[in-house]
């Protein structure tokens, strides 16, 4: 049984909507075809106080979608080339969102986009058939065992904020 996840699983704590996106359903539809994969990996960033988030400096037309409503695509450019997806979390005025780094068979959020063909026109949208980029449960359940904390990657700028084990994936 396929259903969408709604605004109200994205306004919880970051960490655990983290673990609990491993398993879903990244699905990305257009006009003539749909795209779907598992997603395997995720890296949370949680709150201004967070110096490997990018909210760290306050919001920022670039970050202000992070400071919004739960459920809505943040996406930027990196490196000039490379779209990531980040999923906001928790409540409207606290910083928070998960970043895509994996579905099955890809690995690295910069490739992921580009699989999915994901650029800056999702930025600031829902989570929804209606923008064409959504996460379903499809009913896998996964056991504690199967999942793997890490620390973050490429975040060796941000103090003590590098080594939090808040890169979650599924093993």
């Amino acid at each position: 049984m396929k259903h969408i996840l709604s605004q109200q699983f994205f306004n919880r704590p970051t960490l655990h909507i983290a673990q609990d996106l491993l398993g879903k359903f990244l699905v990305c539809k257009n006009r003539n075809s749909s795209i779907s994969g598992m997603i395997t990996e995720v890296e949370a960033y949680v709150g201004s106080e967070d110096k490997a988030s990018h909210a760290s400096k306050g919001a920022t037309p670039r970050t202000k979608v992070m400071f919004g409503k739960p459920g809505y695509w943040y996406v930027y450019l990196v490196y000039g080339m490379h779209h990531c997806l980040n999923i906001v979390t928790e409540e409207k005025d606290y910083p928070a969102a998960i970043l895509i780094r994996g579905v099955e068979g890809i690995s690295g959020p910069g490739r992921v986009t580009k699989h999915f063909k994901i650029n800056i026109h999702f930025n600031n949208t829902a989570a929804s058939k209606k923008t064409g980029l959504w996460i379903e449960d499809r009913g896998l359940v996964l056991k504690p065992n199967h999942m793997k904390r890490n620390k973050r990657i490429g975040v060796d700028y941000a103090g003590k904020w590098k080594n939090k084990l808040w890169r979650f994936s599924i093993i």
